[in-house]
C-alpha cells in the first residue's frame, strides 16, 4: 500500500512549502526535490561525490539513518558546514520521515 508523507522544504530565500512525497518509489530526498522543482545541483547524480544537494535538517533529523562515511567525508569539505547538515541524496524517503523539514544549504555562488 502507498504511503505519503509530508516534507516541509524551505528554500535559499526562506520561503517554506508544504509537499506531499511518495515513499513507495524508492526515491531520495534529492530525487523528490529536484522533481518538485528545486534548484539542486546534485552533478555526481546522487553518489555522495559532489554535496551539491546539501540540505539541513531543522526537524526529525532523530528519524534518519546513520551517517555513512562517505557522506561524512564529503559533507566535511563544506566550509559552513552545520551540525545537521546532510547530503539530501543519502535520505531514502520512508514512512518514518513524515513531517520531514528541511532547509536548502546555502551554496556559494
Amino acid at each position: 500500500m502507498a504511503t505519503d508523507i509530508t516534507i516541509h522544504v524551505e528554500d535559499r530565500e526562506g520561503n517554506t512549502a508544504t509537499l506531499t512525497a511518495p515513499t513507495d518509489m524508492g526515491l531520495s530526498l534529492m530525487e523528490f526535490l529536484k522533481a518538485s522543482e528545486y534548484d539542486i545541483l546534485a552533478t555526481c547524480g546522487g553518489m555522495a561525490l559532489c554535496a551539491t544537494c546539501c540540505v539541513d535538517v531543522m526537524e526529525g533529523e532523530e528519524k534518519l539513518n546513520e551517517m555513512s562515511d562517505d557522506e561524512y567525508a564529503m559533507l566535511d569539505t563544506l566550509p559552513d558546514l552545520l551540525p545537521n547538515s546532510r547530503l539530501a541524496c543519502q535520505i531514502q524517503l520512508s514512512p518514518e520521515h513524515d513531517g520531514l523539514r528541511v532547509r536548502l544549504h546555502a551554496m556559494d555562488n
